[in-house]
């Protein structure tokens, strides 16, 4: 895969998972935005911001704070940059009866202490962002 080129690649669960916290603590978002498990590899291409995240099975985790429900695929792709994560692709979030995918997340900046959630279904959702820590 070309956009994988030139990219820091972690193997392993202990070592991918920190990865990719430090990732998120980079780039300004929140901690607890993806919950992983059995993390087979994470990578990342600072050149260009793709980021990519394998794990052994698929997650769904609900976040308590706003009652909702996500889905993470067992690859998670996006483009990191300060304070979003856009083309997102392998999260969704469970919206009625439906489950959209999840294509950009964006912490305001300046900060106001919410988080924008955009589908390509044109939904988009607005949460604090403390509930993702």
């Amino acid at each position: 895969m070309a956009e994988k080129e030139g990219g820091i690649i972690k193997k392993g669960h202990e070592e991918g998972l920190k990865m990719a916290i430090s990732l998120l603590n980079e780039f300004e978002l929140p901690k607890g935005l993806l919950p992983l498990a059995n993390v087979v590899e994470v990578g990342f291409v600072r050149r260009t911001g793709y980021m990519w995240i394998q794990q052994q099975n698929k997650v769904e985790h609900k976040f308590k704070m706003i009652s909702k429900l996500v889905s993470y695929d067992t690859e998670i792709t996006g483009y990191v940059e300060k304070k979003r994560i856009k083309k997102l692709k392998g999260v969704k979030a469970k919206e009625l009866m439906l489950w959209p995918p999840v294509s950009d997340i964006t912490v305001d900046d300046p900060p106001t202490g919410k988080i924008l959630f955009k589908s390509l279904a044109g939904i988009t959702k607005t949460f604090p962002v403390e509930a993702f820590e």
